[in-house]
């Protein structure tokens, strides 16, 4: 999983340029990542060489950590974590954009499982990133592309959702749901969302039209003939959704596959799906920020040295947003 290529004597003149990155060595706890040297990655045809400022931790990063993501086997070990990243380009590969310089901002989406941003320097491809503008903070940045690219595909891509019609969010004060509140009502979509108590006002000032605290109201019980359902939440609350779609409505999920004999039965539309990289959409997303109208909230920052206690914020502390990884 590394190039052999760097030579000791540019590690020993060029320290900035030294590499680290946490391996997956086994499945298991957050002791399974070590933090290793690693040698430079090499930028190949037109991909580039990211010098990371700053990543984050997604609920695949930690299910691939676990051992709980079948699409990563234990033979594709040892593998590096981490589907965001934000940077500056270090080098380029020789059929690198032609617009693209050493320095420039980038943001990119890291697709393949077993290549992860969470490194000081990583190699991504073109069909990954986009331009980053200078007036998007870089942080931010940083925590979008996973959680972007996936609100933005359940909606748009699988989802279908126009302007004009309505759709249900689950989980919407989460990483995804509190960009696909935004994204949706940016579209024209009339947004009801689900959310804790302490979560409400949060997810109202997102731009939802209706926020339901689904601990004290049965949102079956409100709510009628929408469009779509996005569920980031699954079970029984899953279970509820199917009665509050129009016929000919959709029921889209990042979670487990769901029922086609309930869909049938309720003359709807239901699909699970899983994001990947497009630059396209990334750079419209990156777009909205840069015009302040989308804002990735970032719930804590853990220093690249503390990732460890990142991961567990992520996993089980209940958090508002996303939590940020930065280069000190």
């Amino acid at each position: 999983m590394t190039d052999q290529s760097e030579t000791l004597t540019t590690r020993e003149t060029r320290p900035d340029l030294q590499n680290r990155g946490y391996v997956l060595t086994r499945f298991g706890d957050a002791d399974a990542m070590e933090l290793r040297d690693l040698d430079m990655p090499q930028a190949h045809e037109d991909e580039i060489v990211l010098r990371v400022h700053a990543s984050s931790v997604n609920p695949v990063d930690y299910k691939i950590r676990d051992g709980e993501a079948p699409f990563v086997e234990e033979s594709a070990l040892p593998v590096i974590l981490g589907r965001d990243v934000s940077g500056t380009i270090e080098n380029m590969g020789p059929d690198a954009h032609n617009m693209l310089r050493r320095g420039d901002r980038i943001v990119a989406h890291m697709g393949e499982m077993v290549r992860g941003g969470h490194a000081r320097f990583v190699r991504v491809k073109a069909m990954e990133m986009t331009a980053l503008p200078d007036n998007v903070d870089m942080v931010e940045a940083g925590t979008m592309p996973l959680v972007a690219m996936t609100a933005w595909q359940g909606l748009f891509d699988h989802g279908h959702l126009r302007e004009g019609q309505s759709v249900l969010i689950h989980g919407a004060a989460g990483g995804v749901g509190h960009v696909a509140v935004q994204l949706a009502k940016a579209k024209g979509a009339k947004v009801i969302a689900t959310a804790g108590t302490d979560d409400l006002d949060f997810v109202r000032g997102l731009g939802a039209d209706r926020v339901i605290d689904y601990k004290k109201e049965q949102f079956e019980d409100q709510v009628a003939d929408v469009d779509m359902v996005f569920d980031l939440v699954g079970g029984e609350t899953r279970d509820r959704s199917w009665s509050v779609l129009r016929k000919g409505g959709v029921l889209i999920t990042t979670l487990s596959e769901p029922d086609s004999e309930t869909a049938a039965k309720h003359e709807v539309r239901a699909e699970t799906y899983m994001a990947h990289p497009d630059p396209k959409a990334l750079g419209q997303v990156v777009a909205m920020m840069a015009d302040g109208k989308l804002k990735v909230t970032i719930a804590e920052r853990h220093a690249f040295e503390d990732i460890r206690t990142a991961y567990d914020r992520a996993e089980n502390g209940h958090l508002r947003g996303k939590v940020a990884i930065v280069m000190e």
